[in-house]
């Protein structure tokens, strides 16, 4: 009798402790932003090159021996600096020729209107013929056309002889000479001694696709992107090794037609360059300002997980649970991606505490940009199911829920 007693009395104990529910998980503290629709930035970025905004190349206008490097390579030079000189010898003395045939052509020129002079009173008093009279003044007039062409010719000469010193076309950074002392230049080869670059300010050439072109314009006609006529379109650089540059551009200049190999369009930006950080040749990476997107939506880049199917985020559930959405990410502006499909305004998305959640897992949210605070402990699930009337509208109040919650 006391075993049998024993028995019962441990078959009921057992089965008091079958009936009681396991303790419920505690929710954990989350601080999560509401989402919103808010006007963004547009930005299309594309990979650019920098070309100097002026190039000249110094080539050889007359021929003749270098006798000398008149400029250290690789220094900016103003325009006019002596850069080179070539041996003379031989243009000085076709210079000092011509200038000697000039002063012949002239003493001629000066005889011949003497005869002229003296000719003049005799034809009126019919002392020499008319004939002889016409023949000494074309002489003269010959002669004076003679020195005419003459002087031409020294100035030539002249220009020639100023040649043999070659001097920079423009100001700029002179590059490495092209030829040395001693080596033969010729003006009919058009020998290049060296180049000339301006690098302060620069441009930067672009090149969009057509139909990332025709995207953007039909955007702004139907409103989605606010671009007014005339607005300039700001222009900031990404460098080689991933810093920013830290002068802004504008877009100059838009190709209006489009290259057949690669079915592209030419733009161009125009960027100070007083550091000369910016090189001729190097290539770098542009982010265009083109407007501002109307009702877009944009989450902070620590909130957006990254993973091999895409990115996703973590959002508050109707009843205070862990819930991962994916999304589709557009371009990142000032730290925040903009998602395209995914969120829709009124969505709760969860800011920390990230790698402890799951999803299914209670949590406590306290938004950051809700106008008032949420009682910081979730009522349970029995009590949420029983007075979801008076209570569903209070949480409507303090934390707004998308429409497709």
């Amino acid at each position: 009798m006391k075993i049998k007693s024993f028995l019962v009395a441990a078959v009921v104990a057992l089965s008091g402790c079958g009936s009681e529910s396991p303790p419920q998980p505690q929710a954990i503290p989350v601080e999560t932003l509401i989402v919103e629709a808010q006007a963004v930035p547009n930005i299309v970025e594309l990979p650019g090159r920098v070309e100097s905004i002026r190039t000249a190349e110094v080539r050889a206008r007359v021929t003749g021996i270098v006798q000398s490097r008149l400029y250290e390579e690789g220094t900016d030079v103003r325009e006019g600096q002596p850069l080179f000189r070539i041996d003379p010898a031989e243009l000085r003395a076709s210079y000092n020729q011509t200038e000697a045939a000039l002063q012949r052509a002239r003493a001629t020129a000066a005889n011949a209107r003497a005869v002229v002079e003296r000719y003049r009173p005799l034809v009126d008093e019919n002392a020499i013929s008319r004939q002889e009279y016409d023949a000494a003044l074309a002489a003269s007039r010959e002669a004076a056309a003679n020195v005419a062409q003459i002087q031409a010719q020294l100035q030539s000469a002249s220009l020639q002889l100023g040649y043999t010193t070659v001097r920079a076309p423009i100001s700029g950074r002179a590059s490495s000479a092209q030829v040395t002392e001693g080596a033969l230049v010729s003006q009919a080869e058009g020998t290049l001694m060296t180049r000339i670059e301006q690098v302060s300010p620069v441009y930067v050439t672009f090149s969009q696709s057509v139909s990332e072109l025709q995207t953007i314009r039909r955007r702004i006609a139907s409103g989605e992107l606010d671009f007014a006529d005339g607005e300039q379109i700001e222009v900031y650089l990404t460098l080689p090794d991933g810093t920013e540059y830290g002068v802004p551009g504008l877009v100059d200049f838009l190709d209006f037609s489009v290259d057949a190999e690669t079915g592209t369009v030419a733009l161009r930006a125009r960027f100070a360059n007083p550091d000369r950080l910016l090189q001729p040749g190097e290539f770098v990476r542009g982010r265009f300002r083109v407007g501002d997107v109307n009702n877009a939506i944009a989450v902070p880049q620590s909130v957006v997980n990254i993973g091999e199917t895409g990115g996703s985020v973590l959002l508050v559930s109707p009843d205070d649970t862990v819930m991962a959405r994916p999304v589709e990410l557009g371009e990142m502006v000032d730290g925040k991606w903009i998602v395209t499909s995914g969120l829709e305004p009124g969505d709760e998305i969860i800011t920390n505490n990230l790698q402890k959640l799951r999803p299914g897992m209670p949590v406590a949210p306290t938004p950051k940009n809700a106008p008032a605070p949420r009682p910081a402990t979730p009522a349970p699930a029995a009590t949420r199911t029983d007075a979801a009337g008076e209570r569903g509208g209070a949480a409507a109040t303090a934390r707004p829920r998308s429409q497709a919650e």
